[in-house]
């Protein structure tokens, strides 16, 4: 089906599959969208989606190198610079909040 395709989501490293539908969104939780550069494929979505999860209060991270874009679900507030410090970790640059 072509509607999974156009959501850009990909299977990310724990096995699951996305469909840009939000997945581990409890109450409360707090969802942040960032803009990356340098994506350009899954690879690159895995990475970055690992090195994020590493971050203490996340539950769930989407990458979409299609859009550039990073959404990310977590307990509470991140500190924008260990969300930085983590892509760049993985090789990509956080231009900042989408």
């Amino acid at each position: 089906m072509t509607t999974e395709a156009k959501s850009g989501s990909c299977c990310t490293p724990d096995g699951s599959c996305g469909t840009g539908a939000s997945t581990g969104a409890e109450a409360g939780a707090v969802t942040t969208v960032y803009q990356v550069t340098g994506m350009t494929c899954g690879h690159c979505e895995g990475a970055i989606s690992q090195e994020i999860s590493a971050i203490a209060g996340v539950s769930s991270v989407t990458a979409t190198a299609a859009t550039g874009r990073v959404t990310v679900v977590s307990a509470a507030p991140l500190d924008d610079e260990a969300v930085r410090a983590a892509v760049d970790e993985a090789g990509y640059e956080l231009t900042g909040r989408a």
